[in-house]
């Protein structure tokens, strides 16, 4: 029976991840929203205060922000399809797994204080740096055995470019 459920819920699963967030982070959701027939992106920006649902399917994590002085929290399934992109625009340092405490508060006092060292745009400029340098690293093709022969060095490029 697991199997099965198993099996049903990789279906549905996200293949690419959201992006690495946690409770506390300032981030921008990008939403696929269909009026009618049109197809549009809708950017939904707030404060992660709740994860649940762990590594499953049911995952959801939920997004709130202040609109016109009132609260707006906004629940996202982690796997849906509608959910194109998550990116962090400021990282919060919580050391809460729920943060509903910022309900009651008004103005700048639902602020969270700010990770330090960890810059996510720091980070994603470094990732691109390490596999840049990665792929660099990456040993080239061993040359075929008829060219091993040959002798290497000055000689053989001075031969090869045609100068005597």
């Amino acid at each position: 029976m697991t199997n099965l459920i198993d099996e049903v819920e990789a279906r549905y699963k996200r293949e690419t991840p959201l992006g690495d967030f946690r409770v506390g982070d300032t981030v921008d959701v990008q939403v696929q929203i269909r009026e009618g027939e049109k197809e549009r992106v809708q950017i939904f920006t707030g404060t992660v205060i709740k994860i649940q649902g762990g590594n499953s399917i049911t995952a959801t994590f939920t997004v709130r922000r202040i609109v016109a002085g009132e609260g707006v929290e906004r629940t996202f399934p982690f796997h849906s399809p509608v959910i194109l992109t998550v990116e962090v625009r400021r990282k919060g340092k919580a050391r809460r797994s729920r943060l509903f405490y910022l309900r009651d508060r008004i103005g700048k006092a639902t602020r969270v204080k700010e990770r330090r060292g960890d810059d996510p745009r720091l980070a994603a400029a470094a990732a691109k740096e390490a596999a840049a340098s990665q792929a660099a690293e990456e040993p080239q093709e061993e040359a075929p055995a008829e060219e091993a022969d040959e002798p290497r060095g000055e000689e053989s490029s001075e031969a090869a470019a045609g100068v005597n």
